[in-house]
């Protein structure tokens, strides 16, 4: 390879860069007024829509490391945030689900970070929308073909 090699312009790292920045922009807000992580607000939006979960569901939905998930968890537990049980199926396992001060504290934070997703694509067309879900898709179905990919998480549950 001959050329100089240019990070800026590497698809991994320009996908990396501007969804830590969205990431970021987003813990401006939640971690402003309710002092919530990055990782926090995945897990509370993910307990939003799948109810209760275990430490490696929220692993998979969240897309982070086991210890990151775990830390945040005991953090939401003593802030009131979510609340463990006995799992529905196993009683060994542990369910973590969202307590009502989580549901609370997520239907406060909810509306800036919609607002900060309208204004990211406001200046879009329909179709430019269209177009980058669709790309956004196609890179999923690709990485699911890769067996050295980890999965996605299940659109649904």
């Amino acid at each position: 390879m001959t050329d100089k090699f240019d990070l800026a312009e590497f698809l991994p790292y320009r996908l990396a860069y501007i969804s830590e920045r969205v990431s970021q922009r987003l813990s401006a807000d939640y971690g402003k007024s309710h002092g919530l992580t990055v990782a926090e607000w995945r897990i509370l939006v993910n307990l939003q829509r799948l109810g209760t979960a275990s430490v490696r569901d929220i692993q998979v939905f969240t897309n982070l490391e086991k210890s990151r998930v775990s830390r945040a968890v005991t953090r939401m537990e003593k802030a009131g945030l979510v609340a463990k049980q006995a799992g529905t199926d196993d009683a060994r396992l542990v369910e973590i689900g969202l307590s009502e001060k989580g549901i609370d504290t997520l239907n406060k934070v909810l509306p800036s970070a919609i607002e900060v997703e309208h204004r990211l694509i406001a200046d879009l067309t329909e179709a430019q929308r269209e177009t980058f879900f669709e790309v956004i898709e196609k890179f999923h179905r690709i990485l699911d073909d890769d067996p050295d990919a980890r999965p996605r998480f299940e659109k649904s549950r």
